[in-house]
């Protein structure tokens, strides 16, 4: 068993953290396409139309994948379930929400924008033609170093209210502020790639809806990757991560959502 007061251990400690930081993420990835499926099929034709062979790996996958994690899960100390909201949240409180996230969004915009750089001319090729070359012009990166984004000043409040599956921003790779993207750890390709998928979205959706769509989904889903919004991003991300994925726009998938109704 690792020890913190074993030197020898502690890189063998960061090494593991690392592995289980990239599983977590390749799980997001499943789950957000899950989410999908959840969203546009029902178990039952699923299950009468749905290839066969695939949906018994699927459904052996899942399960091993959860008995293995809810093991671990009995292990960490103090570990419970997440605390329903005490109350249902009301319109008012909706809208009060939608404002503070709004407000929130554009001051980390103009908060970073003027430590922000353009894309090098390496990453604007990385990600042509996923995206416009107006958007790769437009859009701004800052890549922090020794600090991470801190956590919203409202969180406590929300909190209170039961909420207690909020985004963790200080361990997201990156986040979006409209048109700047801030990473809290190195850029690769993949983050990059989602980073500009919220910068694709915030154009086409706006600020207020993109708010708005957000709240209310987080509201109803109490997952910060199983809003809708989040959920495309990563399945996006999947989908350029794929050994031999296709070009494909990326505003026209989210002008597609966005005219489907599916945020």
């Amino acid at each position: 068993m690792y020890s913190w007061d074993n030197p020898g251990d502690r890189v063998s400690i960061a090494e593991m953290n690392s592995e289980l930081q990239h599983a977590q993420l390749e799980l997001l990835s499943a789950h957000c396409a899950s989410h999908q499926l959840r969203l546009r099929y029902t178990a039952d034709d699923l299950a009468r139309f749905g290839r066969r062979d695939i949906l018994r790996k699927s459904v052996q996958a899942a399960a091993a994948l959860s008995e293995y994690y809810a093991s671990i899960e009995k292990k960490i100390p103090d570990a419970g379930a997440a605390s329903e909201p005490l109350a249902p949240l009301t319109e008012e409180r909706i809208l009060e929400a939608v404002q503070r996230l709004s407000s929130y969004l554009r001051q980390q915009r103009e908060n970073y924008f003027h430590s922000a750089a353009p894309l090098s001319n390496h990453q604007k090729a990385l990600m042509w033609p996923y995206f416009s070359a107006a958007m790769l012009d437009r859009v701004r990166i800052v890549e922090l170093e020794g600090s991470r984004v801190p956590t919203p000043t409202f969180y406590e409040e929300y909190k209170a209210l039961g909420f207690q599956n909020m985004p963790e921003v200080k361990h997201m790779h990156s986040l979006t502020f409209l048109d700047v993207v801030v990473f809290n750890e190195k850029i690769t390709e993949r983050t990059l790639f989602h980073g500009l998928v919220h910068a694709v979205q915030f154009e086409i959706l706006g600020l207020d809806r993109y708010a708005d769509l957000f709240v209310r989904r987080f509201a109803n889903t109490k997952l910060h990757f199983s809003v809708p919004l989040e959920a495309h991003a990563f399945s996006l991300e999947s989908k350029f991560a794929g050994t031999h994925a296709a070009r494909f726009s990326v505003e026209d998938e989210v002008r597609l959502w966005a005219k489907q109704a599916r945020y």
